[in-house]
């Protein structure tokens, strides 16, 4: 009895012991036109599961401390808490009207959700769990994309239908200044020493650099068609910006402003995650129901992994550090 005992307690811990590395390496990918939330094996490249979530899954991000991952559902005006690891559902937060684009203030006072089809932006304050309506600031036409600056008193916000970018002053919760900039603006980012921002000029083919406390344009970094969405690499030097038309990611040196490299990615290629060895990169490509497996010192796709339509936003937890 004691031996059969011992053998089931072994099996068992064995059985947990080979779960747990499926669990800490589940990617959570957000199917935006079958408002699904597919897992994927970061392992085996196996899609584990598909659920249901509300309309227009778009975009996603981790909360501060990490233990949970948020999903803004746009027209399903919600959000979807998810475990990181697991990608299981925690939690809804209703009555979130149009959620596109999130961000958290580097603080973590503020929560910054942009509407893009209700042209508006929305503050919430935030207290480690809560989320409190404190304002609603008008946005012109598709406020889009959201960066802060490293001292969180302003969000910067991409409005795709009139060329431009709002600056939010986050104490005031009123717009600071408003500036022209290249056509349909989208993915905007800081830069790791806080003196310029990068926009993507996806009616174009290159990313505006602007200072943002002179509201001057400083340089314009050639890319490819569509320029759209950033992802820093996680080393405060490189980022990477993909070009949904071209069908390209460059890597931009942050320091230099140079645009420092081309990967090829078939398929209209949007949001990337890098692992936090900062060797692969996976990619949603919008046109073709897939998403791209890179591996970064070779620039070359490894798997090409079969998802639902329009596949969006992208997380994993063991993930690079986002500057």
């Amino acid at each position: 009895m004691f031996r059969s005992l011992r053998r089931i307690v072994v099996a068992s811990a064995c059985l947990v012991s080979a779960a747990a590395p499926a669990l800490a390496n589940v990617v959570v990918v957000l199917n935006s036109r079958d408002a699904t939330v597919q897992l994927l094996d970061q392992a085996t490249f196996k899609s584990v599961s598909t659920f249901a979530v509300g309309k227009e899954p778009h975009h996603l991000m981790p909360t501060p401390d990490n233990k949970s991952l948020i999903v803004a559902s746009a027209v399903g005006n919600e959000l979807i808490f998810l475990d990181p690891k697991s990608g299981q559902i925690q939690r809804h937060v209703k009555d979130i009207l149009d959620p596109y684009q999130i961000g958290f203030s580097p603080d973590q006072k503020w929560f910054v959700a942009t509407s893009l089809r209700l042209d508006r932006v929305d503050i919430y304050k935030y207290d480690g769990a809560n989320l409190v309506l404190s304002k609603r600031v008008p946005m012109g036409k598709l406020p889009s994309h959201i960066a802060f600056d490293a001292k969180s008193t302003t969000a910067f916000i991409t409005r795709q239908g009139s060329d431009q970018v709002s600056a939010i002053d986050l104490k005031t919760q009123e717009v600071k200044w408003t500036m022209t900039v290249g056509k349909l603006p989208a993915g905007i980012a800081m830069t790791p020493d806080d003196k310029h921002l990068l926009v993507g000029i996806m009616g174009s083919d290159y990313v505006e650099v602007i200072d943002w406390r002179t509201q001057k344009t400083v340089k314009r970094i050639k890319a490819g068609d569509g320029t759209h969405n950033f992802r820093a690499q996680g080393d405060n030097r490189y980022t990477y910006v993909s070009n949904r038309v071209s069908n390209s990611i460059n890597i931009i040196d942050q320091k230099t402003l140079e645009n420092v490299g081309t990967i090829n990615v078939p398929g209209g290629p949007d949001c990337m995650e890098i692992t936090d060895d900062g060797k692969t990169m996976w990619v949603t490509l919008r046109w073709i129901k897939k998403v791209a497996v890179i591996d970064l010192p070779s620039r070359k796709i490894v798997k090409m992994i079969p998802v639902g339509r329009s596949p969006h936003g992208v997380y994993f937890a063991n993930a690079a550090a986002r500057n």
